[in-house]
């Protein structure tokens, strides 16, 4: 049975834009390696895999929450033309809690960071989506 979240993984071109956007929500880098070889190479189905990882840590988060970051050295990594659309089929977003959203807000607009939306009101929650790394997008919601 699964027991929690462990990890989000964003497949960035901008490491260090990437590495930016998270340190205002508040992670903190906890290793960057490069992985390669064929055992790295067999495990994500990408012959040749050479790429930069980066594991984020949400300080002071129990239990423990990560967004780990890989730019693609080798191959080139594929674009997605519709990363930004909700509407598409797989993967929409990543929602973090958050206590105050006006700040957390406030944070990210003023580091140039921007909202998709206004904040609203939905299911006990506040909730509003930013701009993230590589077209991801971000939620934000507080609890009411």
């Amino acid at each position: 049975m699964v027991k929690r979240f462990d990890h989000v993984t964003i497949v960035v071109e901008d490491i260090a834009g990437a590495k930016a956007f998270f340190a205002v929500l508040g992670f903190v880098e906890a290793m960057s390696v490069v992985i390669s070889g064929e055992k790295f190479a067999d495990y994500m189905g990408v012959p040749g895999i050479k790429a930069e990882h980066v594991t984020l840590v949400l300080e002071n988060a129990s239990p423990r929450t990560e967004v780990q970051l890989l730019k693609y050295l080798y191959p080139a990594p594929l674009p997605d033309a519709h990363s930004r659309d909700l509407h598409k089929l797989g993967f929409n977003h990543i929602c973090f809690a958050v206590d105050d959203i006006e700040a957390e807000v406030a944070k990210l607009t003023a580091c140039g960071f921007k909202t998709r939306n206004k904040i609203m009101d939905f299911h006990s929650r506040r909730l509003v989506f930013i701009e993230g790394p590589e077209g991801v997008t971000i939620e934000l919601a507080q609890w009411v």
